[in-house]
């Protein structure tokens, strides 16, 4: 176990990596971040920012040896640095289930190999395998970057050969995975923690909606089955002990036809549609990042209040600040801001989450509580 006055480390200094300080902070740890962005988010609250790249040795020697443990808060960390920092204090999660996480040719062959369902999908490592890809997928499809996409970027629509083609040369020639693109009736995501003992505890299944390949809203609980909803909370439990995995794992999940349940894609961190148990679960998810990075027992994921989180997008600060009293005029509405110094079109600069009796109230009232704060 890792007592609080201890030094815990930190590879990324964005959003994530604020909440994960703040957490960290309060419960008594000193924290050191590592991130290139002077102006980084993170480095702002911690302790001590070292501002330099991934790979600087010299950097990494230096949070190692400062460090109790380390962890990360984005998936495209190189797994080399996990790697290289394993020699100097525990790195959770390890270098191997970020490694997964980071390839979606890796991920999804995982997946399929550990007998869980996922969209029909192809590789497309090299010009070679594009028609094969398109033989064995066709269309409608996506054509995925296999590493570095987020958000919706790295993706594009394929309708015949020819989009296949183009897409593949606008993507530099970069190693692609072609998936079936699917009608969805929902999307859902499963957040849970998972300690170094393989103690596991999941959070109740949010239903998310996206907006141009952003997360828009997440409503908790999702209006899906009772059986349904154990079933995303049991196979996302699947995947982290079949890494091995160690601290705050999301799992996304597409539902079709009804009731079956494809999964999308993992991220190793924690997930902005567990943003929510900030403010309406025993335990959130950043804490949990804590505990299970320190050996502590996991805390209660027990959701309090149905809720909705709102993404707050730079396109809100279009004709200035938002005008901020204005949706908190509501009382139970939440606000977390980020502290990013740019707001641009499509950068998260902040979030809302709004408690109510029902997830229905919730939705609606967090997105009128949103709209009030333009000018």
């Amino acid at each position: 176990m890792i007592p609080p006055g201890s030094t815990l480390g930190l590879l990324g200094g964005g959003q994530l990596g604020r909440m994960f300080t703040s957490a960290a902070r309060t419960m008594g740890y000193e924290v050191v971040v590592l991130d290139p962005d002077p102006e980084s988010p993170a480095g702002s609250l911690a302790n001590r920012h070292l501002c330099a790249g991934y790979i600087d040795e010299a950097a990494l020697r230096d949070l190692g040896t400062s460090c109790a443990a380390v962890t990360t808060e984005f998936e495209n960390v190189p797994a080399t640095a996990l790697a290289f920092l394993r020699g100097f204090c525990p790195v959770r999660p390890d270098a191997e289930a970020v490694a997964i996480t980071q390839d979606r040719i890796r991920e999804k062959f995982f997946l399929r190999d550990h007998g869980l369902d996922t969209a029909r999908f192809h590789p497309v490592r090299n010009g070679d395998e594009l028609e094969m890809a398109w033989r064995a997928i066709g269309a409608p499809g996506l054509l995925k970057t296999s590493r570095l996409g987020y958000d919706g970027k790295g993706q594009a629509s394929i309708e015949s050969l020819t989009d296949l083609r183009a897409a593949y040369e606008r993507f530099g020639g970069a190693e692609c995975i072609l998936e079936e693109r699917l009608t969805l009736d929902l999307e859902v995501s499963v957040v849970l923690a998972r300690g170094a003992d393989g103690a596991l505890v999941t959070y109740p299944v949010a239903e998310n909606r996206h907006v141009n390949g952003i997360l828009d809203t997440s409503v908790v609980p999702a209006s899906v089955t009772d059986q349904l909803a154990r079933r995303a909370r049991e196979t996302a439990a699947a995947i982290a002990h079949a890494m091995h995995y160690v601290g705050t794992l999301g799992v996304e999940f597409f539902v079709v036809e009804g009731d079956r349940l494809l999964i999308n894609e993992m991220a190793p961190r924690p997930h902005n549609s567990g943003h929510y148990t900030l403010d309406a679960c025993v335990t959130d998810q950043f804490e949990q990042q804590v505990r299970a990075l320190c050996e502590l027992p996991l805390g209660d994921p027990a959701l309090l209040s149905p809720v909705c989180m709102v993404n707050l997008l730079g396109d809100l600060w279009s004709g200035g600040d938002p005008l901020w009293q204005r949706a908190l005029e509501h009382p139970r509405a939440k606000l977390h801001l980020y502290g990013k110094r740019e707001a641009r079109p499509g950068r998260k600069m902040g979030h809302l989450n709004l408690l109510a009796d029902r997830p229905e109230e919730a939705l609606a009232e967090a997105l009128a509580a949103r709209q009030r704060l333009l000018r």
